[in-house]
This record gives structure tokens, C-alpha cells and sequence, in this order.
């Protein structure tokens, strides 16, 4: 049997570009205005730098397949892996479909803008089954996508800095952008932390397969400098572009992207339509590569948690022509397909129905992390005796500051007006996915006896 192909550095750096840096919900931190800039810079040194360094020293000294799960199970048991396990996975399977649900979208917007609502649900279905195909083939075909659409994605953020330029010198910025808008409404930046901090997370996705990479203990911590920085600049790149195109009052969190692009072609003039079709489209595809990342990271890591044992015939059956946890990917594309055909089912308001599911994936992504920081500080202490080729300078301080900008960022999903719908979903929701994640331990320990 052929030896398998190790993971080098330049391919863990770009697949932690694509996996962090996300195009669909690029605009969200614009709709703060000018001072979103001020906050990226204040957010990075404050929680990216901090969960980069964290996540460097767990993944060169436990280069294990199962990042974040396997950490925890070293440090709190398996009953808590088994649930960090389970709210990865869940969260990527409740995702998918919003994230193609935007696919369509852009592809009505830009070509098709008559197109029937079953059409762009059957693309979005079909996005699904793609990322669903890829990810059964395994690892390298998924690296490989990543890495091609993590070149797109940094030459997309940085024609739209370069064009958000060139608009306003051209037409005129249609932001203020004077020293004075770069400071941040204090009384709300917690609010604004929040909103990047969700941007931002996704280093450990690589480490998920740690196994895989090459040299891991030098490897990791490098590519925790080069891709923390990259993303950092292209995020900046990014909301300048958004802001220098379009008015703060105007940017949407579901199509801002779509509009900035459009409006900032414009300075191409007759060949505006042309180049705004070539972005689009590469755009388009950077979504699906960006659930490659992140369905291969989630499947990884639920397989981590032994699910072989929890859950055989169904999330822990492999495939016996490529060895993956086939049905698990599976199960996320039937998943995906039924919140898909609902969300086009529905009319109006009762849209709200589809977009509270995934509020209650957003809070389920963010469970994980809660995990995490408490790990790095528990396997230092207790786990003195493993070989640390890098050590997180001020550990301590990483922690506490990465707890803190995670439960802020948990916090603020129900800070908002009081919506039964909404908050239920978010309560009912978390409630169900976390009995599930106890049974699943429970069959573990049946099997095990």
C-alpha cells in the first residue's frame, strides 16, 4: 500500500485560510462602520493572538487525529470530549445548508434573478452532495481544495482593498473614514468582540488531523504565526472594501458581500459586468471549498471520539474503499437537504423558522471553545512530563483572556429582544443536541463493558 502523503507547511497554513477567512459572513463586522477596522486590530491582540498561541502549544505537543475533542479527553475524560465531539459536528451539519442557502442566493442575484425557488434550492442540494462526495474521499482531495480556493479567497479580500481604494478615489468613499469614525462606541464593544470573534475562530481545524502533518511540533506553531497574520490583514482588507463602497446604513449580513462586489466593479466601467461575474463566481466556489474545511475538520473529530463504538451503523461506519467515516458525512447531507427543502418550503416571515436553526448552530460552534482554553491550562499543570517544543509565552493570560471573549461572544446570542421563537430555539435546541452528546458517551461505556 502506497505511503500516505504528509501534510507540509504551506498546505496547513492555506487550509487554515480557508477554513477561518469566510466570505459569506465577511460584511457582518462592517455593519458596526468605520471602527470595525479599529476593532479587528483590538480583537486580534486581544483574543486571536491568544487562541493562536493556545492552539499552537495543544497542537505541536498532541499532534493526535481529533484536535480540540482529543485535547479535552486528555485533559477532562472522555465524557467531555464525547460532547465536544458531538457540538463540532453538529454545528457544521446545521451550517452547511445556510451557507448554500447563500450560494443559491448570489447565483439568483447574478444570473438568474427569475429563477424558480426549487432551482436554487436543487443547487444548494447540490453543493451539499458535492462537499458530501469530497469528503468521503478523504483527507488529501479535501486539503487540496482548500488549499486552491485559500489562494481565491486572499485574492478576492485583497481585489477588494485594492478596489475599495480605488472607489474612493475615484467616487468618493461612501463612509466617513476620518480619524475620528476609527473610534469604537465603548459602551457597545463587547457586542463588536463578539461579532469578529466568531470570524475568527478555526484555528484548530488543521490539528484535526494532526496526524497527517508533516513535522507537526515545528509545523503547528509556525503556521499559527503566518496564517494569524494573513487572516488578520485580509479581514481589514476586506471591510475597508465593504465600507469604502457602500453605506454603513445599507450593509446587509446576508448579501453585503454580494453588493460591495458589485459596486466596487463599477469603477471598471464598461467592463464592470464582466469582472463582477468572474469575482462572483470564484466566490461562489470559495464557499464550497469552505465547507470541505470545516465538514472534513467536524468528521474528523467526531471520529476521534470513538464512534465506532458510540454510534456503529450509522456516524461510525467507514467506508471500505477510502476508510472514512462515510455515513457521518452522509448523515450531514441528509441533514443539510431537509433544512433546505424547509427553507424553500416556507414563505415570508416563516423564513425566521430556518435562519433560528442556525443562530442555534452558532451558539453550538462556540460550546467547544469553552473547552479549550481550560484544556491548555489543565495539560500544562497536570502533564509536566510531555516534551514541549513550544510553550504559549504567558499562558495564563491567553486563557483567560480566550475564556472571556468566548463567553462574551456566547452571551450576546441572547442578548437581543426577547423572541420566543428564537430563544427557544437556542435553549430547546442546545437542551436536545447535548442529551444526544450523553447518549453517545452512555453507548460508549455500554460497549466498553
Amino acid at each position: 500500500m502506497q505511503e500516505k502523503k504528509k501534510i507540509n507547511l504551506w498546505q496547513t497554513i492555506l487550509f487554515s485560510i480557508c477554513g477561518i477567512l469566510v466570505l459569506d459572513s465577511i460584511a457582518s463586522p462592517a455593519m458596526i462602520g468605520v471602527s470595525a477596522i479599529t476593532m479587528w486590530i483590538i480583537t486580534a491582540i486581544v483574543f486571536f493572538i491568544p487562541y493562536g498561541l493556545v492552539n499552537a502549544e495543544l497542537g505541536s505537543t498532541y499532534p493526535d487525529d481529533g484536535g480540540i475533542a482529543s485535547w479535552v479527553q486528555r485533559a477532562f475524560g472522555e465524557k467531555h470530549a464525547v460532547l465536544v465531539g458531538w457540538y463540532y459536528w453538529v454545528n457544521v451539519a446545521f451550517w452547511m445548508p445556510a451557507v448554500f442557502v447563500a450560494f443559491s442566493s448570489w447565483f439568483s442575484m447574478a444570473f438568474a434573478p427569475s429563477a424558480s425557488p426549487w432551482l436554487l434550492a436543487a443547487i444548494a442540494i447540490v453543493m451539499c452532495w458535492l462537499v458530501v462526495a469530497i469528503g468521503i474521499r478523504g483527507v488529501d482531495l479535501s486539503v487540496a481544495v482548500s488549499n486552491i480556493a485559500a489562494f481565491c479567497k486572499v485574492a478576492i479580500v485583497v481585489i477588494m482593498g485594492i478596489l475599495g481604494v480605488a472607489y474612493g478615489v475615484t467616487r468618493g468613499f461612501a463612509n466617513d473614514f476620518s480619524l475620528s469614525s476609527f473610534v469604537p462606541d465603548m459602551s457597545h464593544a463587547t457586542e463588536y468582540i463578539a461579532i469578529i470573534v466568531y470570524n475568527l475562530l478555526g484555528f484548530e481545524l488543521i490539528s484535526s488531523v494532526g496526524g497527517d502533518i508533516e513535522n507537526p511540533k515545528k509545523n503547528i506553531p509556525k503556521m499559527t504565526v503566518f496564517a494569524g497574520l494573513i487572516v488578520t490583514v485580509l479581514y481589514i482588507m476586506g471591510t475597508f472594501g465593504i465600507l469604502a463602497a457602500i453605506p454603513v446604513d445599507n450593509i446587509s449580513e446576508a448579501d453585503g458581500f454580494f453588493y460591495a462586489i458589485q459596486e466596487l466593479c463599477s469603477v471598471f466601467g464598461p467592463a464592470q459586468n464582466a469582472v463582477f461575474y468572474v469575482l462572483i463566481i470564484v466566490s461562489m466556489l470559495t464557499l464550497v471549498s469552505n465547507m470541505v474545511s470545516w465538514s472534513m475538520g467536524a468528521v474528523e473529530t467526531l471520529g476521534a471520539i470513538g464512534m465506532e463504538e458510540r454510534s456503529p451503523k450509522l456516524l461510525g461506519h467507514k467506508s471500505k474503499k477510502f476508510g472514512t467515516n462515510d455515513y457521518s458525512y452522509i448523515v450531514m447531507g441528509v441533514i443539510s437537504t431537509v433544512l433546505i427543502v424547509v427553507n424553500f418550503s416556507l414563505s415570508g416571515n416563516a423564513n425566521d423558522v430556518f435562519w433560528n436553526i442556525f443562530a442555534f448552530s452558532t451558539l453550538v460552534f462556540m460550546l467547544p471553545y469553552l473547552w479549550l482554553f481550560p484544556a491548555a491550562w489543565k495539560l500544562r499543570k497536570s502533564d509536566p512530563g510531555t516534551e514541549r517544543v513550544y510553550k504559549a509565552p504567558a499562558l495564563g493570560l491567553c486563557v483567560v483572556l480566550g475564556e472571556v471573549c468566548m463567553a462574551v461572544a456566547v452571551f450576546f446570542l441572547f442578548y437581543v429582544p426577547f423572541d420566543p421563537l428564537y430563544h427557544g430555539m437556542l435553549i430547546v435546541g442546545t437542551i436536545i443536541t447535548t442529551l444526544i452528546g450523553f447518549k453517545l458517551y452512555n453507548n460508549g461505556k455500554k460497549a466498553n463493558k
